[in-house]
């Protein structure tokens, strides 16, 4: 699958949305795009994939996923109230990372 954000209406809209994100949450911008990461999150397995909503065991019934980030120790993932527009990101240990998937 071509790497995009949901309601963005081009690639080059996705791009300046997925940019603007990372900025927000301080992450830093590589080649590569998440699409899905996988980790144990109190002792379940979650899976948070771009396009899809946030697991509920973050809270959040109706938050969809923007963009998740590699930040080196952690992963960021991003919804329009988790780290896009307000508040922070759900953030996962790369220790409890079982898998990534790039677009």
């Amino acid at each position: 699958m071509p790497f995009f954000v949901p309601s963005a209406q081009s690639q080059e809209h996705a791009e300046s949305i997925y940019q603007a994100i990372a900025g927000n949450v301080d992450a830093p911008v590589g080649d590569e795009r998440i699409e899905t990461l996988t980790w144990e999150h109190e002792g379940q397995q979650v899976v948070a994939k771009v396009g899809d909503k946030l697991p509920l065991c973050f809270g959040a019934e109706d938050e969809v996923i923007l963009a998740i980030f590699d930040c080196g120790d952690v992963y960021k993932v991003c919804t329009p109230n988790r780290g896009a527009v307000c508040f922070d990101p759900v953030v996962a240990s790369r220790t409890y990372v079982s898998s990534v998937d790039f677009f």
